[in-house]
């Protein structure tokens, strides 16, 4: 950014927000009615971590589309460029829990988001996604970003081509979801997203999915040498690998947190927007991760993806020292 022109956001995230229908108890039809949406999610976390946040995309012209405008409108997240859709709907999910953690089933094909398209990222008005992506520090994208569609695919890219452009870094979560789109089509579009990424987020989980790859360290190597770099591995309970393209930078693991598990719906947005928040806001990355990886492990204490997101000063309050 230069000097005469301040961003305006610290934390802006571009993808799908759904309506969530969280099972309650496992086997049993109770299900608890919330938000989610991986982007949507990490921009609530930012925001709750003190950072001053917008969210890009597009809603049915439906209740679920008017009940996520309201959930953003009390968290402090700006939805001035959110578009709406009277032909396409909001899309909705469930999460059911069973032996093998928790499983999503989506009902979002030909939804409102999956018609995003790059066109509409030309809008260069004073509320309009062009502009929004011009005055933000940090740009949040994700795997699920460009699953939903091949036009929101594009989108995404050129999103993050504009941010880039204007000043501002990218971060990228490959958030790998195989019911949305082939094996193939998911590894040659996110190892695209890396390399116009300055921050790449990727979970354990999901690299071994996606390309094989088990080892912390081997992922680090992965991410930098599609252009990333900065590279945060996130391991689950056993906390976070750092890693900078830098070679005079020494690679760093942050230990998890031991806490009582409920469900780790949105546990990784969670990680994400917190540490994107106390980057924007001028943290080092070992501080930012650290922040991070306290907001994640009191998320995973609550039901869903969005109400147990902590604020900064319930994270505050089991960090000595900040």
């Amino acid at each position: 950014m230069t000097a005469a022109k301040q961003p305006v956001w610290d934390v802006v995230a571009l993808g799908e927000a759904l309506v969530e229908f969280n099972q309650t108890r496992p086997g049993e039809p109770q299900y608890l009615q919330g938000f989610g949406g991986d982007t949507s999610n990490a921009v609530i976390a930012a925001a709750r971590a003190g950072a001053r946040t917008a969210y890009l995309t597009r809603l049915g012209s439906d209740a679920f589309g008017q009940a996520l405008l309201d959930l953003w409108a009390r968290e402090g997240v700006d939805t001035s460029a959110v578009e709406r859709d009277a032909q396409h709907p909001t899309g909705i999910y469930f999460v059911t829990h069973g032996a093998a953690g928790h499983e999503f089933s989506y009902l979002r094909a030909g939804s409102a988001a999956s018609r995003m398209a790059p066109a509409w990222l030309q809008d260069a008005s004073a509320n309009g996604p062009a502009t929004v992506l011009q005055q933000c520090r940090i740009l949040h994208v994700s795997g699920i970003s460009l699953a939903v569609s091949a036009s929101a695919c594009d989108t995404a890219y050129e999103a993050m081509r504009v941010a880039r452009a204007a000043g501002a870094r990218v971060a990228f979560d490959p958030n790998l979801r195989l019911k949305l789109w082939p094996l193939a089509r998911a590894r040659a579009c996110i190892a695209h997203a890396v390399s116009l990424c300055d921050i790449f987020l990727p979970g354990l989980d999901d690299m071994a999915a996606l390309l094989g790859l088990h080892d912390a360290d081997a992922i680090a190597d992965w991410g930098h040498a599609q252009g990333a770099a900065t590279v945060v591995v996130k391991l689950g309970a056993d906390g976070v690998l750092l890693s900078s393209a830098d070679p005079a930078v020494p690679r760093q693991r942050v230990p998890g947190r031991s806490v009582a598990l409920v469900d780790a719906t949105g546990a990784g947005d969670c990680f994400d927007g917190n540490l994107l928040a106390r980057l924007a806001l001028g943290d080092d990355l070992a501080a930012a991760v650290a922040y991070a990886n306290t907001a994640a492990s009191l998320t995973v204490q609550g039901f869903g993806a969005v109400a147990p997101l902590p604020t900064a000063q319930q994270v505050r309050a089991v960090m000595p020292g900040l």
